[in-house]
């Protein structure tokens, strides 16, 4: 639901003149980051005692003085509409966008094994091929034996486990019975 509501913010902001999206990204990735990470804002930011408009107040004055007009806008509409926790979501659907536009995307390869990075550089090339895109993957420890790669914004998800072969295996000969 709150990406429903954030998508309408993201196409606003990005429909706005002299519009830089990937300035906008930057700072409302800090922001988002402050957000999520620091406990003191986010409970100043769900706390009913304190009105919309002074919440929105913070967050311009912590940023500072070089913030964009249409990023002033924004941070002041969601403040009187209550839905400055959508940030993080408008954040996410920025980024979206921007990967979408340049034609390169960011993804995730879980593995209990390391990869080194001439495998990494190798399943790239092959997800790249595959899409027509530019992908960059980062590796991270999962507790899954086998290799699942995930590139989120463009909808790639491949798993290679014992388990996933040993499930479509009894659902193979569940199904010829």
């Amino acid at each position: 639901m709150e990406e429903l509501i954030a998508n309408r913010y993201t196409k606003a902001l990005l429909g706005t003149k002299n519009a830089s999206p990937s300035d906008y990204q930057k700072v409302l990735s800090t922001l988002s980051d402050a957000i999520c990470n620091n406990s003191e804002l986010l409970a100043t930011l769900k706390s009913p005692m304190i009105e919309s408009k002074k919440k929105a107040q913070v967050i311009i004055d912590a940023m500072g003085k070089s913030l964009d007009s249409n990023l002033v806008n924004l941070i002041n509409i969601l403040g009187e509409k209550n839905r400055l926790m959508l940030i993080p979501y408008i954040t996410k659907l920025l980024g979206a966008h921007l990967q979408k536009e340049a034609n390169a995307y960011s993804g995730v390869v879980f593995s209990k094994k390391k990869i080194d990075k001439k495998e990494l550089t190798e399943l790239e090339d092959t997800i790249g091929n595959y899409t027509q895109s530019k992908v960059s993957l980062s590796y991270q420890k999962g507790e899954n034996e086998g290799v699942k790669v995930v590139v989120d914004d463009l909808g790639v998800e491949v798993n290679f486990s014992k388990e996933r072969v040993k499930e479509q295996l009894i659902e193979f000969i569940s199904k010829a019975l």
